[in-house]
Formats: structure tokens, sequence, C-alpha cells
């Protein structure tokens, strides 16, 4: 499930974001660590697991301007079979890459390491983006059976900053944030939306140089995902209504990529409706998940699902194999 955000509470009505992304108790000043050089060719390291998601911020665009990076792996479950009702989702955190062949290869050396055969994935924003590049890597032989995108792209060059990939990894820490921090819009929000916001902005923080380089660097650097090697893959697009740093052209993309995905609307969410919104993308992950009943690959403990929805969902394989 998604992380939840810090304990604070306020009043029910709407607050005002500090220009800046400043956090209530005024933002803290970033310290520059010492530049982290780019690392060498050395093989991939294997992403280890934590308890809380290596999460991001997705900065917002202001008007008439190219859309700025929305940096970060945000959040993505590869949701095996486990004891719990829905599976066990795995959140990750996972070390310093430069381009997304590596990420690739150091993912499917975790699923190797953790026994799991096929997973399905939960991508926000560049997350989504390096899920769909991950099942396009491993096409020849599937690894992904299944993608939620939320709030994703398919495309790097839509925010316009491919010529300034390769320089990311030499700008000091307090630069790579003020790229994120000062795209924050400025304006009233709901106490949810805000609370979501300012635990981003204490994500931001315990980010290193290095880290928030590379990810800058992976969200920008030119790459596209060919829809021909995933077009086989169930999918499920998530995205807001309301002001979020990806255009409308993008989220028009996306939905022209993958045709017969299916679409989950959220009213208000913002940039981390994972967060702010959990409770309803909580609901459509296990609508998502309700066409795997049944299957080898479902989500769900087996003791959960009632002979009824089993025989249902039997029957619809049975018709979706004779039109195969």
């Amino acid at each position: 499930h998604p992380s939840e955000p810090g304990s604070s509470r306020l009043a029910p009505a709407a607050r005002t974001i500090p220009e800046e992304g400043g956090r209530r108790s005024g933002l803290a000043r970033s310290r520059a660590p010492p530049l982290g050089g780019r690392p060498s060719s050395a093989p991939p390291r294997l992403a280890a697991l934590t308890d809380s998601e290596r999460s991001g911020l997705q900065p917002q665009p202001g008007p008439q301007q190219p859309p700025r990076p929305a940096p970060f792996l945000e959040g993505r479950a590869a949701l095996g079979g486990g004891t719990g009702t829905w599976g066990r989702p795995r959140q990750l955190q996972y070390p310093v890459y430069w381009d997304h062949l590596e990420f690739c290869d150091g993912f499917r050396k975790l699923l190797d390491h953790l026994q799991l055969d096929k997973v399905h994935l939960f991508g926000a924003s560049l997350g989504g983006f390096l899920a769909q590049k991950f099942a396009e890597y491993t096409h020849k032989s599937p690894r992904v059976h299944s993608l939620i995108l939320c709030n994703s792209f398919s495309d790097t060059s839509i925010f316009n900053q491919t010529w300034t990939a390769s320089s990311f990894w030499l700008m000091p820490s307090f630069m790579l944030k003020k790229i994120v921090l000062g795209n924050f819009s400025s304006g009233p929000v709901d106490p949810m939306m805000a609370d979501a916001i300012d635990f981003m902005v204490d994500r931001l923080e315990s980010l290193g140089q290095s880290e928030l380089a590379s990810r800058l660097t992976l969200n920008c650097q030119n790459s596209y995902v060919e829809p021909h090697k995933i077009r086989d893959i169930p999918v499920t697009i998530m995205d807001v209504f309301d002001q979020s740093a990806l255009s409308t052209e993008a989220k028009e993309e996306m939905y022209k990529l993958y045709p017969n995905a299916r679409r989950a609307h959220l009213k208000t969410g913002g940039n981390f409706p994972y967060l702010c919104r959990s409770a309803e993308v909580n609901l459509y992950v296990q609508i998502h998940l309700l066409q795997f009943h049944g299957t080898k690959y479902a989500a769900i403990d087996p003791s959960m699902v009632s002979a009824e929805e089993l025989e249902v969902q039997k029957g619809s394989l049975g018709i979706s194999q004779e039109e195969q």
C-alpha cells in the first residue's frame, strides 16, 4: 500500500503551499554535498528492499512552458503470491543507475533473487516509465504480467530536457533540489494534498546528490517506449483531472499507445494521488487485479475469493481464449 504522509494533521480548511515547496515549519536550507562523479562501468548492484518507499517529486510546469522533469521512481510494487489478502506488495529502493538498460538489468536480477517468475507492476511518473521499459526489456522472456501506470508517460522528450540530461551528474545537490522545488504550484489545496506535498519535500531532503542526479538523468534521457513489444500485457492507466505535471497531450499519447487499456480516473489528486487519494488508488489496483482471479498469477489469497467469483472469472478466461 502507498506510504502515508507525515503524522501531523491540520484543520480541514484549504491550505496554501508556500512557493518553492516550503514545509510548514519553513523550507530547510539545502546543503550541497561533494559532487558525485559518474560511476564506472561496474555491473549494476542488486536493488535492496526497504520499509520506506524511495519516493520522488513531480514538478509543476508553469503556464505556456514545456513540462519540467517529473523525477524519481515514485512507486512500484511487485505483487507476487503471498499469505496476505492481496499478496505481498514489495516497495523498492534502488541504487544509483545512470541509464535505463542498467536499471532494467538490476531489476531483473532482483526478481531472480526473489524467485519471482512474473509480477504485476505499479509505477507512478518515472516509475511508470521504467516499468514500461522493463516490460519492453524482457519481452522475449516476459517477466511482467500486467502494468498499472499512474500519472506516467511513454516518451521523455515531452520534458524538452534531453540536451541537459548528461550534465545533471555535475550539478551540486542544492541546484538539483531547486529544479524540483522551484516548480511546485503555489495555490490552495486540500489538507491531504498539502500533507502529501510536505511528505515529498521531506523525502527530497533525504536524497543525496548522486541519487537526485541519477533520477533526473533517467527522467530526461532521450528514450521512448516501443509499444509493439508490450502490446499483449494488460494495462490500466490511472490519471487525475486536476492540475499535475503531465500535460493533456502527454496523457492522450498514453491513451493512443495503449488503446485497449483500462482507464482509472481520479477527479483530484495532483501529482501524488497514491498518497493523498490512497483509498481510491488502492480500489483501482484491486479492480485491475480482479481479472487474474483463479489464475497462476492471482495477487489475492485464493481463500478470499468466493466460488461464484472464480466461476465467473474462469468463464471469461474461456471466452477470451476462444476469441484468440
